[in-house]
């Protein structure tokens, strides 16, 4: 009597084993790119925000200079803190913050109060190759915004005005500055005057 052949089992565990296999190493590649795809989108958020930080900081650091020259005419002090009477040319600082992050920047000044800046930072590097299509050279772009606020409140002067008193500054870290016109070697700094940040998204 004829016996039946054997299947040979390692023989037909191989195929599973190969499919497996290349079902990992698929999941591995893909894993890969999301990672890849995420770090550069994380390399252009960190850029957008330095940039319009930068930018908002350097017009910042121009309306305390600003203030500091006519700080014995506190009528101009309201337009000072509103954001004018100096140039908003901060996005060439910007440019430079943008760069030190390998990207580049579109930036633009933002309109109204409070003023500051409106960056789009888009990275050199592209997110490079992988088992997705299309994504060697696909850059990462990130927006961020940066505003320049007033920290410090004060009573205007009134047209009667007493004008060898200045007006007391009170600012939101609770200190109060009184102001000597006849010795002003103790002003404010910028940081005291006006607080930097990142606008929130449901804030532009």
């Amino acid at each position: 009597m004829t016996r039946a052949p054997r299947h040979n089992d390692a023989g037909q565990a191989f195929p599973i084993y190969i499919t497996v296999v290349a079902g990992l190493l698929f999941l591995a590649f893909a894993f890969l790119a999301v990672g890849q795809a995420g770090a550069n989108r994380n390399g252009a958020q960190t850029a957008a925000d330095a940039a319009a930080l930068a930018a908002a900081l350097d017009t910042r650091d121009q309306l305390r200079d600003e203030w500091v020259k006519n700080v014995l005419d506190p009528t101009k002090w309201q337009d000072i803190f509103d954001g004018l009477g100096v140039p908003f040319d901060g996005c060439a600082r910007a440019d430079q913050l943008a760069a030190q992050n390998d990207a580049t920047v579109d930036c633009a000044i933002l309109p109204g109060l409070p003023p500051g800046y409106k960056v789009e930072a888009t990275t050199n590097k592209t997110v490079g190759d992988s088992i997705v299509p299309g994504t060697e050279n696909k850059r990462s772009v990130q927006r961020a915004t940066a505003v320049i606020e007033r920290a410090c409140d004060f009573d205007p002067p009134g047209a009667d005005a007493d004008t060898d008193v200045l007006p007391t500054l009170i600012c939101d870290d609770g200190r109060e500055w009184t102001l000597d016109p006849e010795d002003l070697t103790d002003l404010p700094g910028p940081e005291d005057l006006f607080d930097v940040h990142l606008a929130r998204a449901n804030d532009e």
